[in-house]
């Protein structure tokens, strides 16, 4: 027997639905070019933050400032690659590895271990809302592959050390480094630079200016992670 028609306003419906989800795709890959040259002007999850004060009725103030990646010491570069990506210049957005061995340490319980790379991230920070639901992964790696397909991997660890959040509405090295330590991003120290590395997986819970004991161990393995990756001969990889 031949398939019955579909009805013509389902048919209709498909390809409108069909449209709408070319012209976002098309969308999401103009505004990742754009911001490949031009700076981000902010953040989903700064928009996020501001909400969330919102509704808590609390007064929130976001500090942020651009550096161009010529100004961004190269001491934090390395001290994020060291802490959260050390395979950054290899991979293309997803860490394989890491991937299998946190999926491994959460089948054996315990506490749940993440593997995401520093694209990941920005396409998370940048483009999309928090939360682990199966759309928003989806999201994520689509925005991820856009990343490493159209910006160089210099741009998207620029846009990384501009948006990340450390501390309450901070968000970015300058900012980072001003509400931290009182110095400008560029005088930061090798250990100031571990410091705010050391808090990332949590800097909203752990301050990089008043470190915990834990805080600090970390950040003298990351100095030495530094070391080990090469220091600034890593960056010239990118």
């Amino acid at each position: 027997m031949m398939p019955r028609r579909l009805p013509h306003f389902l048919r209709r419906l498909l390809q409108r639905l069909l449209l709408l989800a070319l012209g976002l795709l098309a969308l999401s890959v103009a505004l990742v070019l754009v911001l490949r040259w031009v700076p981000p002007p902010g953040t989903a999850l700064m928009v996020e933050r501001k909400v969330q004060a919102w509704r808590d009725g609390e007064a929130l103030e976001l500090q942020r400032r651009w550096l161009p990646w010529e100004q961004l010491p190269d001491n934090l570069k390395m001290a994020v690659i060291a802490a959260e990506d050390q395979r950054f210049a290899e991979h293309w957005g997803f860490d394989l590895p890491a991937i299998r061995d946190a999926l491994e340490h959460n089948r054996r319980g315990g506490s749940l271990r993440g593997a995401s790379t520093l694209s990941q991230q920005v396409a998370k920070n940048l483009f999309l809302w928090s939360g682990r639901s199966w759309v928003r992964k989806g999201l994520e790696v689509w925005f991820t592959l856009l990343l490493e397909t159209l910006w160089p991997k210099q741009r998207i660890l620029e846009v990384y050390l501009n948006s990340v959040e450390w501390g309450n509405g901070v968000f970015g090295a300058e900012a980072a480094a001003r509400h931290h330590f009182r110095v400008p991003a560029a005088r930061l120290s090798n250990r100031q630079a571990s410091l705010l590395a050391a808090t990332l997986p949590n800097p909203r819970r752990w301050s990089a200016g008043r470190p915990s004991g834990y805080i600090d161990g970390r950040a003298f393995w990351i100095r030495q992670q530094m070391r080990q990756l090469g220091g600034e001969d890593y960056l010239r990889r990118l």
